[in-house]
């Protein structure tokens, strides 16, 4: 088949971030198809532009047998809610460009959220090229940044969002959800019935993020020789609400714990008020740390005693899985889960692989680091367990085999070839 995927946040090789699609995309080019993906020019979580996009509205690249097509997108997601807006629709604008200038055929196109406007360039494939389109919901826009207070419900800008998200799901020949929830949201909501939906989760890259001892080399560059290190990995935005992390550690310091580290690695807009937060109160204990590459993360989590998993406390959230408990479990590190719904579903009933806390409750995320820092045997075991879990559950080629049958069913449905 020829598969075109238009994904904003596609990974450049060695940046850090979720890598779904860099994975899924080279597994179907190792089963012989052709894959072409649309994807932005600014990283999500940095918020910069490499020099050799500058000026260009598209770049031809390939990464791993895929053919990568780098469209325009402004810089400025970073800048301020509108300049959010136009990083979105700026990458629609050049992402619908590419797609019609450098795409002459496809037998399937995979818009894959957020942001929503990733939906016009799918939306043209699918009018003016009658391509069959796959609209996949890896959040559900605008309800979770009308639930941030990142958009008023009432706005214009929100009104269009619902329009455009409705418009998406009775055009889309099939609509994947990344979570059960989406699914249920999608059918009560009156969208589209259980027939038209997929549901190919989130996962793990099993090769790469593997069980194994701490390597004392890592511990040692970041202070952990002997110290309980509770690590988060990912965004520094809004949602994830990371100053609960400040406020256990100050509990735990207040608490006279100078044996136990809480960390987190990645970048966001929100890191610098963060750190400087954590300055001025004086914590030792909260570390931030720089972005490391993909290939680097697996290390960084094996050197750590615990990931943690957090992000506001609104009900919108109870529908995600957040990357980053797959990646732990595939590392045998239990998970520190202050995310209600269906995360804790996975984590506490399926998986058994880590223990959830109520979200901004720092108190009682200080005492459940505590309890951990006493029962090493039962964190072990519940390593152990979210491995074997994430093998059978959530490894990524399985997840990608499973895309590639969907697509073919849509194909087949087109009648197309």
């Amino acid at each position: 088949m020829k598969i075109v995927v238009i994904h904003q946040y596609f990974l450049r090789p060695e940046e850090g971030g979720g890598s779904r699609f860099n994975e899924m995309t080279r597994f179907w080019v190792e089963q012989g198809h052709e894959v072409t993906v649309i994807a932005g020019q600014v990283h999500y979580a940095t918020g910069e532009k490499p020099a050799e996009y500058k000026g260009k509205m598209v770049v031809e690249e390939w990464q791993d047998g895929v053919r990568v097509l780098r469209a325009y997108t402004p810089s400025t997601f970073h800048q301020s809610i509108l300049g959010r807006m136009w990083a979105f629709g700026g990458f629609g604008l050049g992402a619908s460009l590419a797609l019609m200038t450098h795409i002459d055929d496809a037998d399937v196109v995979l818009a894959t959220s957020p942001s929503l406007l990733v939906l016009v360039p799918g939306l043209l494939a699918k009018s003016l090229r009658g391509w069959p389109l796959i609209f996949e919901v890896r959040d559900l826009w605008p309800e979770s940044a009308v639930s941030t207070g990142v958009l008023s419900e009432t706005s214009p800008v929100t009104q269009f969002a619902y329009w455009l998200e409705e418009t998406g799901y009775r055009a889309a020949d099939k609509i994947n959800v990344l979570t059960p929830a989406f699914r249920q949201n999608i059918v009560e909501r009156g969208l589209a019935g259980l027939d038209k939906i997929s549901f190919i989760p989130n996962g793990a890259d099993v090769d790469l993020f593997t069980p194994g001892p701490a390597d004392p080399d890592v511990r040692e560059r970041y202070g952990w020789q002997d110290k309980f290190v509770v690590l988060y990995a990912g965004a520094h935005g809004i949602a994830n609400h990371l100053w609960q992390l400040i406020d256990a550690a100050e509990i735990l310091r207040e608490r006279g714990r100078d044996d136990i580290i809480l960390a987190s690695v990645g970048n966001g807009p929100q890191k610098a008020d963060l750190i400087a937060e954590t300055e001025s109160r004086g914590l030792t204990n909260m570390q931030w740390l720089d972005a490391v590459s993909k290939t680097e993360m697996p290390g960084l989590l094996r050197a750590a005693d615990v990931g943690a998993a957090v992000l506001k406390r609104v009900d919108t959230f109870k529908t995600v899985y957040p990357n980053k408990i797959f990646d732990y479990m595939a590392c045998a590190r239990p998970t520190l889960l202050a995310i209600d719904g269906v995360a804790r579903e996975v984590i506490e009933e399926q998986a058994e692989s880590g223990i959830f806390v109520e979200p901004e409750r720092p108190e009682e995320l200080a005492d459940t680091v505590e309890w951990m820092v006493e029962h090493p045997d039962e964190l072990r075991q519940m390593g152990e367990r979210g491995r074997r879990f994430v093998e059978e559950n959530f490894a990524r080629p399985k997840l990608a085999a499973r895309y590639l049958e969907v697509m073919k069913e849509v194909v087949g449905d087109g009648s197309r070839r």
